[in-house]
């Protein structure tokens, strides 16, 4: 009997190569593209400093910035997955350059789409049922893609309001794992030689909180868990948080309440259309109500619960009718222990006041561990709180660059940082954006002072005496409500 040979499947085989591989290509290309940008910019800074007029000196700056925001972009636009969460977090207003911002904004939800073929298999496994069975309606092309999941816009059988249909990519994780391990790596170089901040720690926060992020069960049990939060402790909820279709949510798929509205990036075309003056006063009053809102909702998830939503960047935040904001994307969400919540209210009042030995006592019982290297440690550490833990910034500074000779990393060394507090750092950056965009130069600080002085007063962190409204417990609390009250109507009138 002749013997038969199996003949091997050569498409097979390339794509399993191609898929062991794929990280190692990955890993080659961000570490060929960031040595590029780094390196660029360590040689120019050697030969700016031969260049005595100022003026030139700012012409060259921007040139360089313009060439590195080129490159970082089409290392992110390529690479995709992780590093469009990175060029979100560093293509801030207030923290890169013009040119890295003017750049890297375009690539929010730019992440390349799944085939509707794909997405059509994951469906009918992850829910059981035929697409034709599940939805009367169900648009093939997405409302958006980001770097973890895309988003479809459907409505189910038997229902009259559309839903929103969030569908995990194929495959991703191990890439994003992947990309976050090299980052650490360079972020590890970067804190020996540049930045005197422990970034390794925060980046070790950013792998477990991305890890979380797969998990469309998770997500959609913390979108409850905040909706009830903020539904129940005001009279009418600061943020429109989406309902979660209970029996249509698994690891992998999650469907939701579709809400109307336009992207805030939007927000300044929007007003041009309806025929208002973008710089105007009532466009300026509308862009104040929006984020007094966005901000008290996250005052109060922050200093109050310690559960918050930790993942403000434009592309979750909706601007429906009558000005009302909607949050969206709860993946990223962060329980912070009841010490680093009181901490953090601590810290909070410290901001408010201005107050430098507070500052310092507070960063010691938040886990921060810092070095003076010059200049003097109390202002400087003052300084730094301000820029780190709140959205407003010093006067005359438009930009936060850790490499200026100004900025306080010069001046006062990060040498421990807690993990957990990452998610914080990172919520306050984004909310400084967001305001930086706006136009608006704004405090939380200032605004969370009640929060902060309620919470602190309920864990018997501070007394009657201690208080900016001295009055007893009863009293208290009915002024602090009272007060709180009356600043949320100014904030929506």
């Amino acid at each position: 009997m002749p013997y038969t040979f199996a003949t091997p499947d050569f498409n097979d085989l390339r794509e399993k190569l191609s898929a062991h591989l794929r990280p190692w290509q990955r890993s080659f290309q961000f570490w060929v593209r960031a040595a590029d940008v780094y390196t660029g910019y360590k040689a120019f800074q050697l030969k700016v400093s031969f260049v005595k007029d100022a003026k030139k000196q700012e012409e060259m700056w921007e040139r360089q910035h313009e060439l590195a925001a080129d490159k970082i972009y089409n290392m992110c636009a390529d690479l995709g997955g992780f590093f469009l969460k990175v060029a979100q977090i560093i293509g801030k207003p207030d923290l890169a350059p013009a040119a890295w911002v003017r750049r890297l904004v375009t690539l929010c939800d730019q992440a390349p789409a799944t085939p509707y073929e794909v997405v059509k298999v994951v469906l009918e496994e992850e829910l059981g049922q035929s697409v034709g069975e599940l939805f009367e309606i169900f648009d093939v092309k997405p409302l958006g893609s980001a770097s973890i999941a895309q988003v479809h816009r459907a409505r189910v059988r038997g229902t009259k309001s559309d839903v929103v249909v969030k569908v995990q990519h194929p495959g991703v994780e191990e890439l994003m794992m992947t990309d976050i391990r090299n980052l650490q790596a360079f972020a590890l170089y970067l804190q020996k030689t540049d930045i005197k901040f422990d970034l390794y720690s925060v980046t070790k926060e950013m792998e477990k909180q991305i890890g979380f992020e797969f998990d469309f069960m998770r997500e959609a049990a913390a979108m409850e868990k905040i909706r009830h939060f903020l539904y129940e402790n005001n009279k009418k909820s600061p943020v429109i948080v989406p309902r979660v279709m209970q029996n249509m949510v698994t690891r992998r798929v999650l469907v939701m309440e579709y809400i109307h509205g336009i992207p805030i990036l939007k927000l300044g075309d929007e007003i041009a259309k309806r025929g208002m003056n973008p710089g105007g006063k009532i466009a300026a009053a509308a862009k104040q109500n929006i984020l007094k809102s966005l901000t008290l909702a996250y005052g109060q998830m922050i200093l109050k619960s310690g559960f918050f939503h930790a993942d403000p960047h434009p592309g979750n935040i909706l601007i429906c009718k009558g000005s009302e904001v909607a949050l969206l994307d709860y993946g990223q969400v962060k329980d912070l222990p009841d010490n680093l919540r009181l901490g953090y209210a601590n810290l909070i009042l410290a901001i408010a006041d201005n107050d430098p030995i507070r500052a310092i006592q507070s960063c010691r019982e938040l886990g921060i561990v810092t070095m003076i290297l010059s200049g003097n440690e109390q202002q400087e550490t003052l300084k730094l709180v301000q820029t780190t833990f709140d959205t407003k910034l010093p006067p005359g500074v438009a930009t936060l660059h850790p490499f200026s000779e100004e900025s306080s990393l010069k001046k006062i060394s990060v040498q421990a940082f807690p993990e957990e507090l990452f998610s914080v750092l990172r919520t306050m950056h984004l909310l400084r954006g967001l305001s930086v965009g706006l136009g608006i130069n704004y405090s939380c600080a200032e605004q969370w002072r009640l929060v902060a002085e309620e919470a602190l007063y309920q864990a018997g962190r501070l007394k009657d005496e201690d208080l900016k409204i001295k009055q007893r417990s009863g009293v208290f609390r009915r002024t602090f409500r009272r007060r709180l009250t009356d600043w949320w109507k100014g904030a929506r009138d």
